[in-house]
């Protein structure tokens, strides 16, 4: 069953607009698990834009499912992963004035520095995941680093979806096929809704994991934050039936 972790960038980003701690992150952590949430998503940036460096080790103790630390590995990140020892770190290859992920690895280009990165947190017992585009020709070399993992940057596939082209999962549907030939567990995230969770699911139930944020929270805007995580596991349900 493809395990849902819900990335809380976009509460932090509503506490900061007013400074002081509300809405608190500690406490939002701990209500999505008790809700029914399989893992907490990070993402810090260098600048803190929302998730503040202190954040991560305020909400390790309080983690009892799985929590996942993205960013691009920069001296600063990479210090602050080794020091927090989530259960995995992805690798996300953010351009400095990027307002949101916006492009997965050239795992080719990269090679060596992702080759690098990732034996320094397999070393330090971190499973990691790479950021990919749905394109085949980069996973042989993303299982080459080292990686467990990719995840798959699904905004083209949400973009799409969303005019009724169902035909975009095919790209997905064939990179995941090879990821897991080459021994690489497959999640998936960026844009996935209560709108298109099901349908990608249930077209590629090898999903290991879904991470989403933005939609998540603005939907829980209208329908209350368990709701909306009971809704999205209903749907992961139903796409596994």
């Amino acid at each position: 069953m493809t395990k849902l972790s819900v990335n809380i960038n976009k509460i932090a980003t509503i506490r900061n607009a007013r400074g002081g701690n509300t809405p608190n992150l500690v406490e939002a952590a701990i209500k999505i698990q008790e809700f029914g949430g399989q893992g907490i998503t990070i993402h810090p940036r260098p600048d803190e834009r929302h998730i503040r460096y202190q954040d991560v080790y305020d909400l390790k103790p309080v983690v009892t499912t799985e929590f996942n630390i993205e960013g691009k590995p920069v001296d600063s990140f990479m210090e602050l992963v080794l020091n927090s020892k989530p259960e995995q770190v992805t690798l996300v290859p953010d351009a400095e004035d990027a307002i949101t992920s916006n492009a997965g690895w050239d795992t080719i280009k990269h090679f060596d520095y992702l080759t690098d990165v990732i034996k320094t947190f397999k070393d330090a017992g971190i499973r990691t995941s790479i950021f990919l585009d749905p394109n085949s020709a980069l996973v042989e070399s993303a299982a080459k680093t080292g990686a467990d993992r990719i995840e798959l940057y699904t905004e083209m596939f949400a973009s799409e979806y969303e005019k009724g082209n169902k035909a975009a999962i095919n790209a997905y549907k064939e990179t995941t096929k090879l990821a897991l030939e080459h021994g690489l567990a497959v999640n998936a995230g960026h844009d996935l809704s209560l709108d298109n969770i099901e349908f990608f699911i249930k077209e590629i139930p090898q999903i290991a994991e879904v991470s989403i944020g933005h939609a998540l929270i603005s939907e829980a805007l209208y329908l209350g934050l368990e709701n909306t995580i009971q809704a999205y596991l209903r749907k992961i349900e139903l796409a596994n039936l």
